[in-house]
């Protein structure tokens, strides 16, 4: 099969490799569209390996259809047995920048019948991080007050729509104006423009109780910023590192006077049991908003998997709104 190599000076080419073998538990899919993710960039520059056991190429989520199911392959969430030539998307460890891709079945979803390829490779990543990120760790309450770093990426997207569904007021950081129309059409009730104003003044003075909880993929010298906006019990979840990995000044006194929970996660190297924990819970609680529309995947590009150097830099210039997506020939 073909797949996307990453060669000795770092850049992206086509290349030949073997079919990879299922397990009694998992189904082969073969890939019609690839979901771009930061963590790309980073295993590409050697930054981020794959988990122990996991294909080495690139790629978290990708959309297309089963050509083949393990023996040991159970019904999936529609209460029907998965089977060849099921539309689907997934999550998965490693591989997905590929013409097939190995997939636990208990970690995939059904492509809505609404959908295309491209949307559904633009979903598993974002969806279950914010997911995660929002409800598995910090336990978010209706109504709550939230803040989304970076606002207008795709897991910003994302846990903007699950704030919402949830009737949260969500006010979000971005770096440009265009970036401000896209996160308030998705329904964030507040943008703040880091580029023109200092999101600590501007939380002080329009939400002076606090955000309950903070989405932070930024890090660096933003923890003792988040620390100053929270509210009292309030909680912080790191996810990336964007900024930094290190904060010069953390003010101890006032984690514990406002009895705050910090949280790190990563999602790529939880166990399968996790994972397909994870997709069982997003399916019971939103599964149907995706289907019928009330939550989407939002798409800035697609591009032919032949210019996936392109989609790259995208990214790494901040350029993109939303996701970008591979589409295989």
């Amino acid at each position: 099969m073909k797949y996307i190599h990453v060669d000795n000076q770092q850049a992206l080419v086509l290349s030949q490799t073997v079919m990879p073998e299922i397990a009694v538990d998992e189904c082969l899919i073969k890939v019609h569209a690839i979901g771009i993710n930061r963590a790309d960039l980073l295993q590409r520059a050697g930054k981020y390996p794959a988990p122990a056991g996991e294909s080495s190429i690139l790629g978290l989520e990708v959309s297309g259809e089963i050509i083949q199911c393990g023996e040991a392959v159970s019904a999936n969430h529609l209460a029907k047995p998965w089977q060849v030539g099921d539309k689907v998307f997934a999550l998965v460890a490693g591989g997905g920048y590929a013409q097939y891709v190995k997939v636990k079945a208990a970690q995939l979803f059904c492509l809505p019948e609404k959908f295309t390829f491209e949307q559904g490779a633009a979903c598993a990543e974002v969806f279950l991080t914010a997911y995660q990120s929002l409800f598995s760790i910090a336990k978010l309450a209706d109504k709550s007050r939230v803040l989304i770093h970076a606002g207008a990426s795709g897991v910003g997207s994302a846990a903007i729509q699950l704030a919402k569904a949830k009737q949260c007021h969500v006010t979000v950081t971005v770096g440009n104006e265009s970036k401000v129309q896209a996160c308030l059409i998705l329904g964030a009730d507040a943008v703040i423009n880091y580029q023109h104003s200092d999101f600590v003044s501007w939380s002080k003075t329009n939400v002076p109780s606090g955000y309950d909880v903070i989405i932070d993929v930024v890090s660096g010298e933003y923890l003792a910023k988040n620390i100053n906006i929270a509210a009292l019990d309030g909680h912080i979840v790191t996810l990336s590192m964007l900024g930094g990995r290190y904060c010069s000044q953390v003010d101890i006194a006032k984690l514990l006077a406002k009895r705050l929970t910090l949280s790190a996660s990563t999602l790529r190297n939880r166990s399968d049991d996790y994972k397909a924990q994870l997709v069982k819970s997003f399916i019971n609680d939103f599964y149907a908003d995706l289907v019928n529309g009330r939550i989407k995947p939002i798409i800035d590009s697609v591009y032919p998997w032949q210019q996936v150097e392109q989609a790259h830099e995208k990214m790494a210039k901040n350029e993109n709104v939303g996701k970008l997506v591979l589409l295989v020939s």
